[in-house]
């Protein structure tokens, strides 16, 4: 169906929405309808939308609704889906469209038997389409180096088969010539054309140098390691059913080389199972127990919980133990009960009750739907809303308020308020927000109250608890009728409708009267401080990005191991002005680094394909002692300007925790981004709400927590799980091994190739240049397929220098990862130095010793095939060994692999060298008889061996002195583990028989013994 704007369209339960439409009407009562916005953010949880009412009027009458004759101007077709701003003209009247009023396409409609909308987006039009920008494909470092590597090996290809032509042209002339008297050349041939073909031909003899099924390998690697990561049964959460999730396969060797982690706090850190813990009312703080005595007495499970049940629309699963409050509301004390109607009227909850007194309700954040449900059981029970009213059970009594005006909460306003009018006609204004913003509202006559809660909340901030106050403004009927005009216009104003709102908002929420404050309680989650412990041992450096106040913040810091006591300081920097943060942030990094100098090392360097990628790199300064850093989001905001971010990214980087608070989705994103840029280290960010998305995006790697918040930080991540505890698996683990296993399995892969085809360009000089293979071009053709293929994939996924119990032990074995150790332009200089030395070996022993030798019968065998096959056979005889001193972790399928490959090779080789497949296929198989003949001789085994020796000894050699002149962190923590008791594995003793039954023999005794016969001991039952 070709659906178009101004279409009235009717959807039924359980279907799609096909195009951002304005709803008019639906089955449900009050015009609600319930939709599903998992398509557009990840969200299961269901939104609640609702029609105007005077749309909500034409129901479901087709004639009504063909006759609607309305006019609605809005926005143009942006991507912004939190938003919609527009008007509805209807009978002139003007009406106010927001977000609220729309079904964006991607929607699905649930719980809702029917509702009919008026398409005002479609196509591309539509929000969903207007987001579907491209995403960036993430790359690991290793990827960026291969392809360097790549085009350097093309250069050296390009020069190994230079040299050979020149040498083809010089042999031509001097030694070519000779042959022309019974080889004549064909006319127009000469030296200069012979080496031009040469250098072609040798292009496609070396080309096995070029490692072109490299990538292929790269990614079945990859794709194992990732599957390891989805099996991980100590990575899954039994209580959510969810387990771990690679939901990439491109990035799991970088895993294990991250430098930086950027934490949100709340439901990250946290659980974000908000309950509501304590209370400061009108200056008297509840929610904690004291004895007779005065002291604070400890809450436990056993500690006697206050009885609601004289509520009976309590919610029976609410726990609360400080009875005092329960008899303050109930005596009618006017603030209390001021208190818990606020809390009950000021929020955006929508409640459900599918059976009488059983309320359920829906709340877009865990802490909103705390309060409301505190209020709920204190006697103050939210029971329904309309566009125009809200219902609530006060003390058994319904009461209904008109509400006249919502001021929404936002990330700039950071509070939230409602203007209502009792059934009596008084009109009040209910306002809740963070501490900061409210004190700056309240009328003077609060400022001795506003001193004592503000205790009450540094009290609760230093417990951990997420604080919000409370306040209210009682208005004037005549103010109120000329302010609600003013605010019809601004909210159907298609120009400026924002800033005319909050204009608005700022001028009526002055001069509060102050009630109190709440504090809800956020519990860490289990494993917390032990993770992030390991982490700081596998010096990985931790960022914490926040919203949450300073003191909150840094108590949390404290708990879960982040700040600790043993730090020698922990700067603060909450300056207002750009000198004052720049001060302040010059001031911490003096007294961390007295010698440093004032203006940070910038290098500049070339990288990337072509070096054609500029890159700045603020070098790492050295500080005795560990220290912390917590910056304010107002201070961030200045130490993000360009002048000034070098000073932040120096200063925080000499810090082993940064706690950054108050800050926005887009700061979290740009200190990422500073941190890359700068430091060109390999970052980790991870969180589980919609406003970590921009930072998991900007990160090397993104990882989603499925907590509370719904999905969409798991649906914009690179790997997702349900508890913080499970990142060190994560990088401990997996990421420590894919990234060994990956940097093994390069080395070797480069090794074995630039080993193989080293020997053909030293058999170049003893064949005249001619581009004849050293090898039999089935061998060619197979060493890479089958021969060499399976082994190096069996060690690449299976391997482990250490088992997951001990690299949990010893954290400290994660550190070269991050410094890139283990695979870099040195480590590919020295394989190919190493192939150089492998392949002299393998090519001159073998013809040396196949140098005018003949066999055991006088036959001579110093023939091109014989010789082939020896090469060939000592090639992949030292490739395996090779192997095998590279793998630590042998388990069935290594072996199967290395021994099957070997297997292999001999039976292919007798098979195509016998004489049958040479009757079938003469021309393809002309090394007939040459296994049988050359095999069969002991020298042939014996060069065999003297080779694998030449070419392994000096490698053991050189592994055991370096390990001894320069060990590694590893190979100190290698030594650690084999030496100590607990590595070697402790199997039960079978116990014997005793020799001698009794315990006070002279043996025991150490005294002369005189020896008996053992038949005479009674024989004991034997053991299996």
């Amino acid at each position: 169906m070709n659906v178009q704007v101004g279409d009235i369209i009717k959807l039924e339960n359980n279907q799609f929405v096909t195009a951002d439409l304005l709803l008019l009407s639906s089955s449900e009562p009050l015009n609600l309808v319930y939709v599903e916005t998992a398509e557009l953010d990840g969200e299961t949880n269901l939104k609640v939308k609702q029609a105007l009412t005077v749309t909500g009027e034409l129901g479901d009458n087709i004639n009504a609704l063909a006759g609607f004759n309305g006019e609605v101007r809005c926005e143009p077709p942006n991507n912004r889906l939190d938003k919609f701003k527009g008007t509805l003209t209807l009978n002139e009247q003007t009406y106010s469209l927001d977000n609220d009023k729309v079904l964006l396409r991607g929607c699905t409609l649930r719980n809702t038997e029917w509702c009919f909308g008026l398409v005002v987006f479609g196509g591309p039009d539509t929000k969903l389409m207007q987001n579907s920008g491209k995403t960036m494909f993430k790359r690991t470092s290793i990827d960026h180096l291969m392809n360097v590597l790549v085009l350097c090996i093309f250069g050296f290809l390009a020069t190994m088969c230079s040299i050979l032509a020149i040498g083809n042209a010089i042999w031509e002339v001097r030694e070519g010539s000779v042959f022309t008297a019974f080889l004549p050349r064909e006319e127009g041939i000469d030296a200069s054309l012979s080496a031009f073909l040469s250098f072609w031909s040798y292009i496609i003899i070396l080309n096995t140098v070029v490692p072109i099924s490299l990538y292929v390998s790269v990614e079945i690697i990859r794709l194992g390691n990732s599957f390891f990561i989805d099996w991980d049964r100590k990575m899954y959460y039994p209580k959510n059913d969810t387990p771990a999730q690679a939901r990439t396969t491109t990035l799991n060797e970088e895993l294990g080389q991250i430098k930086y982690i950027f934490s949100d706090k709340t439901g990250t850190l946290t659980q974000n199972i908000m309950t509501f813990n304590k209370s400061s009312i009108n200056g008297k703080a509840y929610g904690e127990l004291f004895d007779f005595s005065g002291q604070r007495v400890e809450i436990t499970e056993k500690t006697d919980k206050v009885d609601f049940t004289w509520n009976q629309l309590a919610d029976p699963k609410f726990i609360f133990h400080d009875h005092s409050l329960v008899e303050t509301v109930r005596e009618g004390n006017p603030e209390a009960q001021d208190f818990f109607r606020l809390l009950a009227l000021c929020h955006t909850v929508m409640p459900e009750e599918k059976e009488e007194g059983e309320l359920h309700y829906q709340a877009q954040s865990p802490d909103e739907g705390a309060l409301v449900t505190a209020a709920r059981n204190f006697g103050f029970v939210f029971r329904s809303r309309t566009p125009e009213t809200i219902t609530a059970v006060e003390m058994g009594k319904t009461v209904t308020y008109e509400l006249l005006a919502v001021l929404d909460f936002n990330n700039v306003r950071k509070r939230m308020s409602v203007i209502v009018r009792n059934p009596e006609g008084k009109l009040t204004l209910y306002c809740k927000g963070a501490d900061t913003i409210i004190y700056e509202r309240l009328h003077p006559s609060c400022n001795k109250l506003m001193e004592v809660t503000t205790g009450h909340l540094n009290e609760y901030a230093g417990d951990g608890l997420r604080t919000l106050v409370l306040a209210y403004k009682n208005l004037d009927e005549r103010y109120m009728e000329e302010w609600k005009q003013r605010h019809h216009e601004a909210s159907t104003a298609m120009d400026e409708r924002e800033e005319k709102l909050d204009q608005l908002y700022e001028e009526i929420e002055k001069d509060l009267m102050l009630l109190g404050a709440t504090a809800v309680e956020d519990k860490l989650q289990d494993g917390v401080p032990q993770t992030i412990e390991q982490l700081a041992k596998a010096d990985i450096k931790i960022w914490v990005l926040t919203g949450d106040k300073q003191e909150t913040a840094e108590n949390i810091g404290y708990s879960c191991n982040m700040l600790r006591e043993e730090m020698k300081e922990i700067f603060i920097v909450a300056a207002n002005t750009v000198e004052g943060v720049k001060e302040e942030l010059q001031d911490a990094r003096r007294k961390m680094c007295p010698g440093a100098p004032e203006q940070p090392t910038v290098s500049k360097t070339r990288s990337g394909l072509f070096w054609l990628e500029k890159t700045e790199t603020v070098q790492d300064e050295k500080v005795d002692g560990q220290y912390g850093l917590i910056i304010n989001g107002h201070s961030l905001a200045f130490a993000l300007e360009k002048g000034l971010e070098l000073e932040l990214l120096r200063t925080a980087c000499m810090c082993q925790t940064v706690i950054c608070c108050r800050v926005t989705p887009l700061q979290k994103a740009q200190v990422v981004q500073l941190v890359k840029k700068y430091k060109q280290a390999v970052t980790l960010a991870i969180g589980d709400g919609a406003n970590d998305v921009s930072m998991i995006k900007a990160a090397h790697i993104g990882v989603g927590i499925s907590g509370q918040e719904g999905m969409q930080a798991v649906l914009s991540s690179d790997y997702s799980f349900a508890q913080f505890r499970y990142l060190q698996r994560l990088l401990l683990v997996h990421g420590r091994w894919s990234y060994l296993r990956m940097c093994k399995f390069l080395q070797y892969f480069f090794y074995k190739n630039f080993t193989f085809t080293f020997v053909h360009f030293w058999y170049a000089f003893f064949c005249g240049f001619s581009a004849q293979t050293v090898y039999d071009e089935w061998f060619i053709t197979l060493y890479n397929l089958i021969y060499t293929a399976l082994p190096v994939l069996g060690m690449s996924l299976f391997d482990q220098d250490v088992n997951d119990r001990w690299s949990f032990q010893y954290p400290q074995l994660y550190s070269p990862g991050p410094l890139n150790l283990y695979f870099n332009k040195k480590a590919f200089v020295r394989c190919m130095m190493h192939s150089c030395y492998s392949s002299l070996i393998l090519f001159f022993i073998p013809w040396a010793a196949m140098y005018d030798t003949v066999r055991d019968d006088g036959k001579d065998i110093a023939d091109y095939q014989s010789f082939a096959l020896l090469a060939q056979t000592c090639l992949l005889v030292v490739m395996n060994i090779q192997l095998c001193l590279d793998t630590h972790y042998w388990t069935a399928v290594n072996q199967f692999f290395v021994w099957g490959s070997l297997a292999a090779y001999f039976a292919i080789t007798f098979t195509m060298y016998s004489n049958g497949m040479f009757f079938i296929f003469t021309s393809s198989f002309p090394f007939v008889g040459t296994a049988r003949n050359s095999l069969n001789q002991p020298n042939v085994w014996l060069t065999i061996f003297l080779t694998a020796l030449l070419c392994i000894l000096p490698v053991v050699a050189f592994r055991f002195i370096l390990i001894q002149l320069r060990p590694t962190i590893n190979d100190k923590g290698y030594g650690d583990l084999v030496t100590s008791r607990k590595y070697l594995m402790k199997r039960p003793m079978r116990s014997r028989p005793a020799l001698f039954a009794e315990t006070d023999s002279s043996l025991v005794q150490n005294q002369p013994q005189n020896y008996r016969n053992i038949a005479e001991e009674p024989a004991e039952p034997q053991r299996l």
